[in-house]
């Protein structure tokens, strides 16, 4: 009983002048460990007489209750010093001024579909929208492509499983030309709009993604000829662009929903490892660009949607929003407009308050 009472009173004063909980720790094993003192202590009661084990029992659970609660005291205080210490090590200094907070920035695919907005509607355009969604006559028939053509493939287009209650098939549609037909469906003519949007195509590289964006534009009237459609390209690549020395050329091409069809080329040159629009194409230390399609609208595009095309004449054009943004700004990699990186966007992003206007300028930053 004399051994338990002084070890007991060594574990105490051990506990009391642990300096820390990793020592603490080691006086809970040397003492209520399964190797611990007091737990062999408790061992022993098995082999003792009754009476040996009804004297001895008492002072052991004493023992092993004291430095028990005297352990638990121990790490409060302990636990609590250190708290006390890393709260006076890491202060904070509330008179600092506060962090500038980070603002959000417009993404330039919808900057520059903000442009376009802003300059066609200048030249009396309004802005047309439809369904991504589409299904096969909207998207290939009515505008002239017939079940043989390439556009149809599978490995071109992405289509639904499912078809429409009339038995069309259902697709993400891979132009934004659905809208021409349905607002020619729905208005008749005359008839003068931009679609732009969301369209979606079987491919990826470097100048390719799956999902892009195009923007379509479509005037309908009387006595239309392509004459109007080279002003009108003119006209805007020039607000867009925002210098005077753009030259266009029409070169002839094939789209079956346009006749005649004409690629639209734009002259540039090259400047600091980017292609700068500008200048004409056939001068000394420049050259040709693609930059659309374009063309009078097919007559049979004009009788589907319901206008008489003996009446009525139209051209309509198409251009890449992506592809027209990475000119303008000076950027070289599709894909870097859908990895959402906001370091990007930090560079090429533009301010809240940055609104086109043809006034201030349509590509002006602050």
């Amino acid at each position: 009983m004399t051994d338990i009472t002084n070890q007991t009173q060594a574990a105490l004063d051990a506990i009391a002048a642990a300096p820390s909980l990793d020592a603490l720790e080691e006086q809970r094993l040397d003492a209520l460990g399964k190797k611990g003192w007091v737990s062999l202590a408790l061992k022993t009661l098995g082999g003792m007489s009754p009476d040996e084990r009804t004297a001895a029992a008492p002072a052991i659970q004493s023992a092993r209750a004291a430095i028990a609660d005297a352990l638990d005291a121990k790490k409060a205080a302990l636990e609590t010093a250190e708290l006390e210490a890393r709260l006076a090590r890491e202060t904070i200094d509330l008179t600092l001024p506060a962090a500038p907070a980070r603002r959000g920035s417009v993404h330039p695919v919808s900057q520059v579909m903000d442009e376009l907005a802003e300059i066609f509607a200048d030249l009396g355009f309004a802005v047309a929208t439809g369904p991504e969604i589409e299904d096969d006559w909207h998207n290939f028939t009515a505008l002239n492509m017939d079940e043989t053509h390439p556009a149809r493939a599978m490995h071109d287009t992405f289509y639904f499983p499912d078809k429409t209650s009339d038995g069309r098939e259902v697709l993400l549609r891979t132009h934004t030309s659905p809208v021409q037909i349905r607002s020619m469906l729905a208005q008749g003519a005359p008839i003068r709009l931009i679609a732009p949007g969301r369209v979606y195509r079987s491919d990826s590289d470097a100048t390719h993604t799956p999902m892009f964006h195009q923007v379509e534009g479509l005037v309908v009237g009387r006595d239309i000829h392509l004459g109007h459609l080279k002003w009108t390209l003119e006209t805007f690549f020039k607000a867009f662009f925002e210098r005077e020395d753009i030259v266009l050329r029409l070169r002839p091409s094939y789209f079956p929903f346009t006749e005649p069809s004409v690629e639209v080329d734009v002259g540039y040159s090259t400047e600091g490892g980017r292609r700068v629009v500008g200048g004409h194409g056939d001068a000394p230390g420049h050259a040709w660009m693609e930059l659309g399609g374009s063309g009078m609208v097919n007559r049979r595009v004009l009788e589907f949607a319901g206008i008489d095309p003996d009446e009525y004449q139209g051209f309509a054009f198409g251009l890449g929003i992506d592809r027209i943004a990475m000119l303008k700004y000076g950027m070289n990699d599709l894909r870097a407009f859908f990895d959402g990186d906001p370091r990007w966007l930090q560079h090429y992003g533009f301010s809240l308050f940055d609104q086109p206007t043809l006034s201030a300028g349509v590509g002006a930053k602050v």
